[in-house]
């Protein structure tokens, strides 16, 4: 499918970045004029996305998180969120909602979020290499003439 427009990104697998990654993707969007729920979709997948990396791909010991967002022909979104942490052993079992690998402050719902509010999930990884987790939604957007 034809790339109408794209923008990328790197970060510091920090807290603080978390909510610029979002702002940053959802602002992308505006240009297909989503409601304000696809935008609130958005921003929920890509808060999951980037949290994971800095919780589990680095284990809040600093790394790169790599953001592609782009707008397709066919109005959708493509947001892929990469690290080049630890990557995950069993990504099926890591879809699992309640699942995690970190202590009991974490719910294990990430993945589900994300599938939730987008259309599409796709998640690949590699022991020692890291993740990828791409996230796509169609921006059937506000009313059009």
């Amino acid at each position: 499918m034809k790339k109408i427009n794209e923008c990328r990104m790197t970060v510091d697998a920090k807290s603080v970045n978390e909510g610029f990654c979002r702002a940053v993707c959802a602002a992308f969007a505006a240009q297909a004029e989503p409601t304000v729920e696809e935008i609130g979709d958005i921003k929920t997948a890509v808060s999951e996305a980037v949290t994971n990396c800095i919780v589990h791909a680095y284990r809040e010991m600093g790394g790169k998180i790599y953001i592609t967002a782009s707008l397709l022909a066919d109005q959708r979104l493509r947001i892929t969120v990469r690290d080049r942490g630890c990557g995950i052993a069993d990504v099926k079992q890591a879809m699992e909602p309640l699942f995690t690998t970190v202590g009991d402050d974490r719910s294990g719902l990430g993945f589900s979020v994300m599938e939730t509010f987008s259309d599409k999930l796709t998640v690949r990884s590699k022991v020692g290499k890291g993740t990828t987790v791409i996230i796509e939604k169609k921006l059937r957007g506000r009313a059009r003439d």
